[in-house]
């Protein structure tokens, strides 16, 4: 079983997007029993909530279904139980090289660092601006994570 966690700072729009997209892919990829998704935040603000109804809204019009993923904080535990620990931009990776045991020799890194289709390194967070900001992400997170897929398949489920 190969284990995948997004993470950006609260847990309510990037990580569960990620989360949710990711999830999606796997499940109509037939890998479910290869691969399992989890998201987390950096900070603990919004444990518990849902995700913010615009990540929501916009991930509904694209065929992904967030409504049954809750916040919730990142762990030492997370360390020990996640292959892939991937950061939604520099400073959650910060925060989390920050967190990472010694011993961790997981993949600890910027999720869009599996795109080559975007410039962009970071995917922003689009809690402040407006809808586009949120359709962007999900731009960037589709493309992110059907490279990621195809790196898992490449690196542990070839047979």
């Amino acid at each position: 079983m190969v284990r995948v966690l997004f993470v950006c700072l609260g847990n309510i729009c990037r990580s569960p997007t990620a989360h949710g997209v990711f999830s999606h892919l796997v499940k109509s990829s037939g890998l479910n029993d290869k691969v399992t998704v989890d998201s987390a935040g950096t900070a603990g603000w919004h444990i518990g909530a849902e995700p913010d109804k615009r990540s929501q809204a916009v991930a509904a019009q694209r065929g992904y279904d967030l409504s049954e993923l809750q916040a919730r904080q990142v762990s030492l535990a997370d360390f020990i139980r996640f292959d892939y620990i991937l950061a939604m931009d520099e400073q959650n990776l910060q925060d989390l090289k920050l967190l990472r045991p010694e011993n961790y020799k997981g993949c600890l890194k910027l999720f869009l660092s599996f795109d080559q289709c975007f410039a962009e390194t970071e995917v922003p967070d689009p809690y402040y601006g407006g809808d586009q900001g949120f359709e962007h992400v999900v731009d960037l997170i589709e493309a992110a994570a059907q490279a990621l897929l195809n790196d898992i398949q490449l690196r542990h489920l070839k047979n």
